[in-house]
C-alpha cells in the first residue's frame, strides 16, 4: 500500500513546505508548522457564484443589478456593513475572545428573526447557552432557529432543506469536513470549510457570517484565504474591562472600507452609538499635553481627545509608549521636533493615548499629535474649544488632509471655535464658523503655544 503523501502546513498563514522546519519563511513565525495529508475536498461547481456554466462573455454584455440591502436594525452595523446586509454575501467578524461578538449576532438575527428565516449554529457553545443569553438580553427569539453541529456538509444539507435566508457560522474555527483528516480549527479544515459555506450562499442565495477567532497580533487565526474568499471582513474592537466596542470594516466588497461603527456594552447587549464624538469628547478638566483631533473614518468626520505626556527620564534609555497611536509615527514627530523645531526632547519620556480606545491610523492626527507634545513639554494648557488636524512632513511642513471643509464643519457642530490646519486646507465659509489659524511648519505650530 503506497504511503500517504504529506506537507507541512503553517498555521498561521497556510504556507506549505515539503519538509519540516522550525520557522516559516512567510510569515516568519516559530514552531507554526504543521504535518498534513495532501488532499482537498471537492467541491463540484463552475464559477465563484457556483453557476454551471463558465462561457466567456464580454463586459458590456454582463447584466449589473442592483443589490438589495437589509437593516441589520442598528444604524452603525449598517454603515459599517455598506448600508446594509447583502442577500448571498458571506461576511467573517474576528475579535478577541470575550469582546462581544456572539452577542451582537444574537442581536441581529433576533432583529431579523421577526421578518425573516434564520440560523444560528454553534459550534463551541450548547442551544441551552445561546438561549440563556437571550432570555438575559431580552431578545425575542420565537423564529429563531438553532442547531448545534460542527459537520459542514450535515450544515449545508439542513440549510438546503429548511432555506433560511441568513445563518450564523460560530466559529469556523470548529467547522470540519468529514474527508479531511486534519483537525478542526488547521488550515485544511478551515480553508475547505469556508469554501463550501461561500459556494452553498453564492448557489442558494444566502447571507452566511462566519466567526473567527484572532491571534495574538489580532489578526483572524487561519489561512490568509479565509479573508480573501469571503465579502466582507470586519473586527469588534476594544478593552474587554472598558464600556465601548468598535467595529471596523477592513474589507467589503459591498461598499467602502475602513468603516466605523461605535457601541456601548451594557447588561442587554450591545447598543450604537450615534454621535460618538460626543461621548469620546467628555472632557471634565483640560490640562496639559491633551488636544483634538478630527480624523476621517470611512465616510464621516470623528473628533477624538489625544493625550501626552513628556516627562524627565531618570532611569537610563528613555521610554516611549504608545495607546492607541502608531509607535514608529511618535518618534518620527519627536525626531522632527527636535530636527526643524529645536525641542529637546531626546531623553525625555514620552508617552501618547488616544481616549476611548480608538486606534488611529490616518495621518491627519499627526498635527494635534504633535501640539500635544509641545503642551506637555512647556506646560501650558490648550484652549478647549480648539481642535487640530493636519499631516506633518519628514522636513517639518504641514500638509493638507482630505475633506478639510467637511472636518471643519463637523468641529462648529460640537461648539468648537478655534481651529489649528494646514494653509492647503483653509476656506471662506470654514472662517465664518471657526477662527482658523493656518501654519505652514513646525516653527509656526510651536510658536502659536
Amino acid at each position: 500500500m503506497a504511503k500517504p503523501k504529506t506537507q507541512y502546513v503553517c498555521q498561521s498563514c497556510g504556507a506549505t513546505y515539503p519538509k519540516w522546519s522550525g520557522q516559516c519563511a512567510d510569515c516568519q513565525l516559530w514552531n507554526t508548522l504543521v504535518e498534513e495529508r495532501i488532499e482537498t475536498a471537492q467541491i463540484k461547481a463552475g464559477g465563484y457564484s457556483g453557476m454551471e456554466s463558465v462561457d466567456w462573455v464580454t463586459l458590456d454584455e454582463v447584466t449589473v443589478r442592483e443589490y438589495e440591502r437589509i437593516s441589520l436594525g442598528m444604524e452603525e452595523l449598517d454603515r459599517v456593513m455598506g448600508g446594509g446586509l447583502v442577500q448571498g454575501s458571506v461576511t467573517l467578524i474576528g475579535g478577541d475572545p470575550g469582546i462581544g461578538k456572539s452577542s451582537l449576532l444574537l442581536q441581529v438575527f433576533a432583529f431579523l428573526s421577526q421578518a425573516h428565516s434564520v440560523l444560528y449554529v454553534s459550534g463551541e457553545e450548547s442551544l441551552d447557552q445561546i438561549a440563556l443569553r437571550a432570555r438575559r438580553m431580552g431578545l425575542s427569539t420565537r423564529d429563531f432557529h438553532l442547531v448545534a453541529d460542527t459537520h459542514v456538509r450535515a450544515i449545508i444539507e439542513g440549510i438546503k432543506k429548511h432555506r433560511p435566508k441568513m445563518v450564523v457560522i460560530d466559529s469556523i474555527q470548529t467547522m470540519q469536513v468529514e474527508e479531511l483528516t486534519g483537525a478542526p480549527g488547521g488550515v485544511t479544515q478551515v480553508r475547505e470549510s469556508a469554501a463550501l459555506l461561500t459556494r452553498m450562499a453564492k448557489q442558494h442565495n444566502v447571507a452566511v457570517f462566519l466567526v473567527g477567532h484572532v491571534t495574538k497580533s489580532g489578526e483572524v487565526a487561519g489561512p490568509r484565504v479565509l479573508e480573501h474568499i469571503v465579502d466582507t471582513v470586519i473586527y469588534l474592537e476594544g478593552q474587554q474591562d472598558g464600556r465601548f466596542r468598535l467595529l471596523r470594516a477592513l474589507k467589503n466588497r459591498f461598499g467602502p472600507v475602513n468603516e466605523l461603527g461605535v457601541f456601548a456594552m451594557t447588561d442587554k447587549g450591545l447598543k450604537e452609538v450615534k454621535n460618538p464624538s460626543a461621548i469620546f469628547l467628555s472632557r471634565n478638566e483640560v490640562l496639559p499635553g491633551s488636544a483634538v483631533v478630527n480624523i476621517w473614518e470611512g465616510t464621516r468626520p470623528l473628533l477624538l481627545e489625544v493625550q501626552a505626556l513628556v516627562d524627565d527620564n531618570h532611569f537610563g534609555a528613555p521610554k516611549r509608549l504608545s495607546i492607541g497611536y502608531d509607535l514608529n509615527r511618535l518618534n518620527m514627530l519627536l525626531a522632527i521636533l527636535h530636527k526643524h523645531g529645536g525641542m529637546e526632547i531626546g531623553q525625555s519620556d514620552v508617552f501618547v493615548n488616544v481616549v476611548g480606545g480608538v486606534k488611529i491610523s490616518e495621518t491627519s492626527a499627526d498635527l494635534g499629535m504633535m501640539l500635544a507634545i509641545i503642551s506637555s513639554f512647556k506646560n501650558k494648557v490648550l484652549p478647549q474649544d480648539l481642535v487640530v488636524f493636519g499631516e506633518v512632513g519628514l522636513s517639518g511642513e504641514i500638509r493638507p488632509v482630505p475633506y478639510g471643509p467637511e472636518r471643519l464643519a463637523e468641529a462648529a457642530k460640537h461648539g468648537f471655535k478655534q481651529a489649528i490646519i494646514a494653509k492647503a486646507n483653509y476656506s471662506k465659509e470654514a472662517a465664518q464658523k471657526l477662527k482658523v489659524q493656518v501654519v505652514n511648519n513646525v516653527r509656526d505650530l510651536i510658536s502659536l503655544t
